[in-house]
């Protein structure tokens, strides 16, 4: 049997998307050729990357980065076709005359903390290799509220001031913004980044949806920031609720789980609300991460999750039950490596260079080394309670204010009013036929 090395590989990421902040992007594709381990866990930052040695091709992304591929069968050979979005792969195929050869089901991603090999690539197609290069140890740390809040904001502060280093020192940036923890820890923690670094705060936003003026993230962003006397930093983003369209979402995110829909529908209001009063606005931060790091998700709304399968299994929410568990999507990937792009997806589409320092591997290992057993005792009431008073003590610690904590509200619940959430919730199944429709 004739076995072919990889022809071509057609590389569709934009250069956008990669946001390396300790070497060039050209190292990094050096160090993933390489195949050593250490050196592709040392890339810091956003990236979704490929790296070819020979006949071997790898391909490695960030948490907040989704990364796909699709081999093709060119007349000279095999194509590798790499991108992040599963459109951007139907349209290179439709240009080169190979439509018949695709499937959107065909494509696949690239998970997350792991460096994806094709060795030989011929027909049949191979299977590739997959190697995780980020593991960071479980309940590593003392159970000391205050030493690990500091921990973890320490860690956080330290991604935002890599990421202000590498922004110009007047260009304006958006927090997207709840008076949630995650959003809250984040906002603070940009604004103390920029006073200690010596630049004014005045470029600072923290934008808050609001769905028809009713929405209860505004007034729980107001009170959050009225407490610290941050207030001037708020600015609302009111939307009609006749704007917001879970079909868009789904074309958007490619994918069809309702929640994350929900979520995206919401993230692409607040996007181009942004947009409309800013036509030049480009950095947008966030706090996507921060309840996968948590392990803060609501156990009694059902599915096949328990505290103990949420507490005894690394990353779950992060990554879904592994890249050897029967129930991955070889397709989609698992967990928050899947769901990023209702977050990165939506934020590109606006035209904004997305941030989340929650996302970053020293700030999940800060998270990951937290004895959630030892502090909660399996109680779910417990868990819950446990990430407002870790990231309370640590933005205390390192900013020295006093973080207002609210009671956990999904994104599509806050930002608006009774029925808005209805409004855009749909099934699964349904959302799969809108999604195969954008295919068909």
């Amino acid at each position: 049997m004739a076995e072919y090395p990889v022809r071509e590989v057609v590389d569709l990421v934009p250069e956008a998307a990669q946001f390396v902040t300790n070497m060039t992007v050209e190292e990094a594709r050096a160090a993933l050729a390489s195949g050593e381990v250490s050196r592709i866990a040392a890339i810091a930052g956003d990236f979704a990357l490929f790296g070819r040695n020979g006949i071997r091709v790898r391909m490695a992304r960030s948490l907040s980065r989704p990364l796909r591929y699709f081999l093709a069968k060119g007349p000279d050979g095999p194509v590798l076709v790499v991108a992040q979005r599963i459109d951007e792969i139907a349209a290179e195929l439709s240009r080169r005359g190979w439509s018949a050869q695709f499937h959107p089901s065909y494509t696949r991603m690239v998970p997350a903390h792991h460096v994806l090999s094709i060795d030989l690539v011929g027909c049949p197609d191979p299977n590739p290799a997959v190697e995780r290069f980020f593991a960071p140890p479980r309940e590593a740390f003392a159970g000391d509220v205050e030493s690990l809040g500091r921990r973890y904001a320490q860690a956080a502060l330290g991604e935002i001031d890599a990421w202000l280093s590498r922004l110009g020192p007047r260009e304006p940036i958006g927090v997207a913004f709840s008076g949630g923890i995650d959003s809250g820890a984040v906002l603070l923690l940009v604004e103390h980044a920029l006073r200690a670094g010596g630049d004014s705060p005045a470029r600072l936003k923290a934008f808050t949806l609001s769905v028809d003026g009713n929405g209860a993230d505004a007034a729980q962003a107001r009170e959050f920031l009225d407490r610290l006397g941050m207030s001037f930093y708020l600015e609302t983003i009111d939307v009609p609720r006749a704007s917001l369209s879970p079909e868009d979402a789904v074309r958007i995110v490619e994918d069809y789980k309702p929640l994350d829909i929900e979520a995206a529908t919401m993230a692409l209001a607040l996007g181009s609300g942004i947009r409309e009063r800013y036509p030049d606005w480009k950095h947008l931060a966030d706090g996507e991460g921060g309840d996968e790091n948590f392990k803060d998700y609501p156990l009694e709304a059902g599915g096949e999750v328990t505290i103990r399968s949420v507490l005894s299994n690394p990353l779950l929410y992060h990554e879904g039950w592994g890249v050897e568990a029967v129930k991955h999507s070889l397709t989609s990937s698992g967990g928050l490596s899947r769901a990023i792009t209702r977050s990165y997806a939506t934020a590109m589409a606006g035209g904004f260079q997305p941030f989340s320092p929650l996302t970053r591997p020293e700030v999940v290992a800060a998270a990951e080394g937290i004895p959630f057993v030892e502090m909660t005792g399996w109680n779910q009431e417990r868990l819950y309670r446990l990430k407002g008073e870790i990231v309370s003590a640590g933005i205390r610690a390192v900013t020295g204010r006093e973080m207002p904590v609210f009671p956990k509200r999904r994104f599509q619940d806050g930002a608006g009013g009774p029925g808005t959430a209805a409004l855009v919730s749909g099934s699964e199944a349904r959302y799969r036929e809108v999604l195969a429709s954008f295919f068909a």
